[in-house]
């Protein structure tokens, strides 16, 4: 096996611990240790070594999921797959935001039904506000990171 399979397995181990499907998080980890900037489905199942039809569902699933931007393939037929343009962390990160507002709403709603005072009701309030923290510290996580980055790089 290369060092570039072991990294890839490596890193799709971790991203799956993470949430990923076994699949994408493979493809997805190619995609980031590998030299090249963007992939056709058929470069991606040899350099996997797995069929075509694994590939089709990763990349459906990485696409719907801003993991990877899927474009045209202007040398031919079918589409090509890179990762983000920039920090692909930063960006993924901020496009996840949003989904804090519908937690925390979702949340509040529970609270409001639940009667004051009791313990569940306490324990509900507090998954809010810590929800309602990691929110606003979000925000100011990307601005700390490039901070970070540049005294680090």
């Amino acid at each position: 096996m290369s060092d570039l399979a072991r990294a890839v397995e490596r890193l799709g181990q971790t991203l799956e611990t993470m949430g990923l499907p076994r699949m994408p998080a493979r493809v997805f980890a190619y995609i980031l240790a590998d030299d090249q900037s963007a992939y056709t489905a058929a470069e991606l199942a040899q350099g996997l070594d797995v069929s075509p039809a694994a590939i089709s569902g990763a990349v459906r699933y990485l696409a719907d999921t801003h993991l990877v931007v899927r474009e045209r393939n202007p040398a031919g037929r079918g589409d090509l797959f890179r990762v983000r343009d920039g920090d692909i962390w930063s960006t993924i990160q901020a496009a996840r935001l949003p989904v804090l507002d519908v937690i925390i709403e979702s949340v509040q709603e529970a609270v409001d039904l639940l009667p004051e005072g009791s313990a569940g009701r306490e324990r509900v309030e507090e998954t809010r506000d810590y929800f309602r923290f990691v929110q606003e510290n979000s925000r100011d996580l990307d601005r700390r990171w490039r901070e970070w980055r540049a005294a680090h790089r």
